[in-house]
């Protein structure tokens, strides 16, 4: 609970009192948020209907792929619906929520949808690893492994998001007073948590970033010395790599610039937020803006396995058709090797 007794709930802060109507319709436009949640969802829905085609059975990575999709779908319906609520009936979050449960809600909705994608990330990153270079071991069912592996997913963030509900952080309005987010205070409990939300998506995101390293490395080395026998199989990995790398490098421009802001904010001294929970307007404008950046991971994901398929890159680029059909009928000769008289 905050200083100022005169607040209807615990996730109002003296800022969120202050701000007015006009100044929310300036700051966001019911038909932008509106427009923005439907080109997601499009989005979303198309690379779902895509995946939904591709052959049985689906491997491992098409598997969480699917489920990171789905859970971008799910979280821009979710926080879409509430924060284009608000932004179209312009009503006053005291009045409509005094309990703070809705805030509470989409404040859980926004930890879980902003850690799993980059959780996701770090599990396909591991799948592509362990089939890059341990090519001969293959998990039996594939598939429900993946699922298994999602829903792990799915718990952990879930089991992070609910903390501040146990007593470790606290979910409060977020300046204009149309979304909930986690408290970027100085006690400690807001601090730890904050923290460990920050570093878990980053070490999620170096993660990604290592092994998907170490798997191109490999992948690289391979085609130096590739047999014809392997090079159908191979572009597929390649295809996946090239999916895995522009998923990894949406997930790093749009979070990372947020995490680190929540860590500098957090470890500030003087502390960034008074006791009586002010923050500063640049520090909320900043928050808002870093928000709305990483927001734009849950619309680009599905474009990068919409546009980074090898039908679509054969149809745009006619030459690289070309080359592969080239490739696979008049195979480079592999190395030569001993063999016996």
């Amino acid at each position: 609970m905050w200083p100022n007794g005169s607040l209807p709930g615990p996730c109002f802060r003296p800022m969120n009192a202050t701000i007015t109507a006009q100044e929310r319709r300036l700051i966001a436009s019911p038909w932008f948020a509106a427009s923005f949640c439907v080109l997601g969802l499009g989005s979303n829905l198309l690379a779902l209907s895509a995946l939904a085609r591709a052959p049985a059975p689906r491997s491992s990575f098409l598997t969480l792929l699917c489920g990171l999709v789905l859970t971008d779908f799910l979280g821009l319906l979710v926080t879409g619906a509430i924060v284009v609520a608000q932004h179209a009936a312009l009503f006053a979050w005291q009045a409509a929520d005094p309990g703070c449960r809705l805030c509470h809600f989409m404040g859980v909705a926004m930890v879980f949808f902003g850690l799993c994608p980059l959780l996701l990330g770090a599990a396909m990153a591991s799948e592509r690893y362990v089939g890059i270079t341990r090519p001969f071991w293959r998990p039996a069912a594939p598939g429900r492994r993946a699922w298994a592996t999602v829903a792990l997913v799915w718990l952990a963030a879930l089991a992070l998001g609910l903390l501040p509900l146990l007593g470790l952080g606290r979910y409060s309005v977020q300046w204009p007073g149309s979304w909930c987010f986690l408290t970027l205070g100085a006690q400690r409990a807001d601090v730890a948590f904050g923290l460990l939300f920050a570093l878990l998506g980053g070490v999620s995101v170096g993660l990604s970033f290592l092994l998907n390293t170490v798997s191109v490395a490999t992948l690289c080395r391979v085609y130096h010395g590739q047999e014809a026998a392997r090079q159908r199989p191979r572009d597929c990995e390649v295809e996946m790599m090239v999916q895995l790398v522009g998923i990894m490098v949406v997930a790093t421009v749009c979070w990372m610039p947020l995490l680190v802001f929540i860590v500098q904010t957090l470890l500030q001294t003087p502390p960034v937020m008074s006791p009586s929970g002010q923050l500063l307007r640049a520090t909320e404008h900043q928050l808002l803006i870093y928000l709305r950046v990483a927001t734009w991971n849950q619309i680009l994901d599905p474009w990068v396995y919409i546009l980074f398929r090898r039908s679509v890159l054969r149809r745009l680029h006619p030459r690289l058709s070309s080359r592969l059909r080239a490739l696979t009928l008049h195979p480079p000769p592999a190395q030569a090797t001993l063999s016996g008289p």
